[in-house]
């Protein structure tokens, strides 16, 4: 939401949408979300047992560590997977906020639970902004560097009196590899719906930020749990003119 929010939603991000941590939603508000806020050191994490040491040049996007050399692991050049929607789900995040998104056809159990979890991280750290911080479910469906980054991007709307109310979209969502308990999620989203407002009166901020007008790419590091649960773990944003971030125009 506030630039600097955007900023944080990703440590790895390649672009930027969440204010401070994780979702790295460059400027979501006065200097909160994806604003292009640019991180002097990006810190990508080593996911145990399921996500092995990733690299921190942001140039180069995660992947589960033993896919690394496989044909088809995920790189900067890699388009945007073409995936057609089977069905929409419209999920209300908060009072205010609407999630919807674009399901592929016939998706895995464990490809379903990977959305599940995405979708619900998103949704959730929207209604923390919108609680105050009062509610903080999204703490259910992530772990290790994601928690960080969620409740980095969660405190800077707090710290800057922001908060959002419209839709945002997910689509194009495609698991590109899968390593025993880790995978790669991508998904497009588009928060163009979505308006910056200031928490203590509701209205929209004189200068919506860039994020009100584009959509960007997410790479979601998933973790599967010994509970049969996958999470996410880590988080990374691609913003246009990336090429990558191009696939989500439409």
């Amino acid at each position: 939401m506030a630039d600097a929010l955007g900023a944080v939603r990703m440590n790895a991000r390649e672009g930027g949408f969440r204010a401070g941590v994780v979702r790295g939603r460059g400027g979501r508000g006065a200097g909160v979300m994806r604003g292009r806020v640019v991180l002097a050191v990006l810190a990508v994490v080593v996911l145990l047992a399921g996500l092995v040491g990733c690299s921190s040049r942001p140039a180069r996007p995660f992947v589960p560590g033993d896919l690394s050399e496989a044909p088809g692991a995920a790189d900067p050049s890699r388009p945007v997977a073409a995936v057609p929607t089977a069905r929409t789900e419209t999920v209300e995040a908060a009072p205010g906020v609407r999630l919807v998104v674009e399901w592929p056809g016939t998706p895995t159990p464990d490809v379903t639970g990977m959305i599940d979890a995405f979708r619900d991280h998103l949704a959730g750290s929207f209604k923390a902004v919108v609680t105050g911080g009062r509610d903080v479910a999204y703490l259910d469906v992530v772990e290790g560097d994601a928690v960080r980054d969620v409740n980095a991007w969660v405190q800077e709307f707090l710290d800057e009196r922001r908060s959002v109310r419209g839709t945002a979209r997910l689509y194009a969502l495609d698991v590109g590899s899968i390593s025993g308990r880790g995978a790669q999620l991508d998904a497009c989203v588009d928060e163009s719906g979505m308006r910056l407002l200031d928490s203590s009166t509701g209205k929209p901020v004189p200068h919506q930020p860039a994020w009100t007008r584009e959509p960007f790419l997410q790479s979601a590091g998933m973790r599967l749990g010994d509970d049969g649960v996958w999470r996410v773990a880590l988080l990374r944003h691609t913003d246009l003119p990336n090429e990558r971030a191009k696939g989500c125009l439409r």
